[in-house]
């Protein structure tokens, strides 16, 4: 998961001036509303999501993206949309620079020798043969980073301490995520010699949470890791004793030119519609260390779990169903923004997107960015899914989820659907990202509400104002 800090945003201020006109309101039938609360209690008795989950998870394990797993992981997706009963299973290709990691190492040399529990950043170049070996100097936070002397930082290794607490909303992966994504490349714009924070995390385990920063090929980079949260207590022990600290880090890894993967879609059929669609799903990469279950794993099941329901059903809905299992997305949504270029002309078609991935656990909330019209439809899913615990916040907006929002970007109206991640941000990206922290009763609520948002999405009498260029200015909550 890469999502961006959260920020609210008045639904109606998020249509571009001019780029939809005031129209019929978009309304959802009484018959439909039963068919869905149908759905919905039946995914309450549904395990589908968890096979799905639980398949990926042991068949494929980790599924770093461009490495052996990532075609292991599409041909296994794909085999599996078939034999579920989509009408279409297709992929479609992304490229995108191959990053490897061999192994990593790091200690404290001095003034108390140790050593550090550590995991190298998504993009980070590799150390000298060797290892580097330099004194540490230690800011509490990015901004302190931002306003150091370069003079005071140049040949060092940089640690950034930033703490993350656990919250519903997950709010503070905001504060992690900025440190680890933004604060290498400033780090190296300053001179230092390597790069080392607090894991963006919330746990108090011995295990480093990995996670992409922002160096692309090419361009200027020094070697970073995240160290666990025990360890950063522990180097930050050892910077107050107001001795000179000196580490050792020792990555091996690095950009290993380009790879092609691809988005595998999986799609029901619409039967008055079919060209338009609601699309829904997660990411198939995962990081390295664990099996991916939580993240994303537990994302395309849901979807899939949802989907296989709504085509049990005696009559397809009006419009077309899409199940995405998105190429790439932890290192910079390459899979989402590969499909928004590809539809952007075409995005209209794309009625609402809803993606999962923030873990398994319960969804409390929906939040939509669509256009007024659309507003009271969302309100009557909103209905429908309240028995199930989900609050509505009709003042917030949505981008649809990670993927989706290069999506949302070029037009399409998004959905979210948000998850509990009071317990998911002290497993992800971790060798603890495994199938044991997904509660299969939770998992099924989760597919219980993309059933019946999907289902009534694709049944709606009217559009929810997906078009070319309506959500530009819009930067949704996820």
């Amino acid at each position: 998961m890469r999502p961006s800090p959260l920020a609210l945003a008045l639904a109606f201020c998020s249509i571009a001036p001019g780029a939809l006109a005031a129209g019929k309101p978009t309304t959802i039938a009484p018959a439909d509303i039963a068919i869905a609360e149908q759905l919905r209690d039946r995914a309450l008795r549904d395990d589908t999501a968890w096979q799905f989950t639980e398949g990926l998870t042991t068949e494929v394990g980790p599924r770093l993206a461009g490495s052996d797993n990532d075609l292991k992981a599409r041909d296994w997706v794909t085999a599996k949309f078939k034999a579920l009963g989509f009408d279409k299973v297709w992929s479609e290709p992304v490229t995108f620079p191959k990053w490897v990691r061999r192994s990593e190492h790091a200690a404290i040399l001095a003034p108390f020798a140790q050593p550090l529990a550590v995991l190298a950043l998504g993009n980070s170049p590799g150390t000298p043969a060797g290892g580097l070996d330099a004194e540490v100097v230690g800011f509490d936070s990015f901004d302190a980073l931002k306003a150091a002397d370069p003079a005071s930082v140049r040949g060092k290794i940089v640690y950034v301490g930033a703490r993350m607490h656990a919250r519903q909303d997950g709010h503070d992966y905001g504060i992690g995520s900025q440190v680890r994504v933004e604060g290498p490349p400033l780090a190296t714009q300053k001179g230092a010699a390597g790069f080392l924070l607090r894991s963006a995390g919330t746990d108090s385990d011995r295990l480093p949470h990995t996670g992409v920063t922002r160096f692309e090929p090419g361009k200027p980079s020094i070697p970073a890791a995240a160290l666990s949260n025990p360890d950063a207590d522990q180097l930050e022990r050892v910077l107050k004793s107001g001795q000179p600290v000196r580490v050792q880090l020792a990555l091996d890894c690095g950009f290993d030119g380009e790879y092609t993967g691809a988005n595998v879609i999986g799609e029901l059929r619409g039967s008055k519609k079919p060209d338009q669609y609601f699309v829904m799903g997660g990411h198939l990469d995962s990081w390295d260390p664990g099996t991916g279950a939580i993240d994303d794993a537990a994302g395309i099941g849901i979807a899939v779990g949802a989907a296989r329901l709504i085509a049990q059903l005696p009559q397809r809905p009006a419009r077309s169903i899409r199940v995405v299992a998105f190429a790439n997305e932890e290192s910079g949504l390459f899979g989402g923004k590969s499909m928004a270029e590809k539809y952007k002309k075409t995005i209209g078609n794309a009625v609402l997107g809803s993606e999962s991935d923030a873990g398994a656990d319960r969804i409390w909330k929906i939040t939509a960015t669509v256009k007024p019209e659309a507003r009271d439809a969302i309100g009557q899913i909103a209905a429908v899914l309240k028995p199930l615990g989900v609050e509505y916040d009709p003042n917030a907006g949505g981008s649809g989820g990670s993927d989706l929002s290069a999506l949302h970007a070029v037009g399409m109206a998004g959905l979210s659907l948000h998850q509990d991640a009071t317990r998911y941000f002290a497993w992800h990206h971790t060798a603890n990202d495994t199938l044991d922290k997904v509660d299969p009763e939770q998992l099924r609520q989760n597919v219980a509400a993309y059933a019946a948002v999907a289902y009534l999405a694709a049944q709606a009498n009217g559009d929810f104002g997906s078009a070319p260029g309506a959500f530009a200015k819009d930067k949704g909550e996820d």
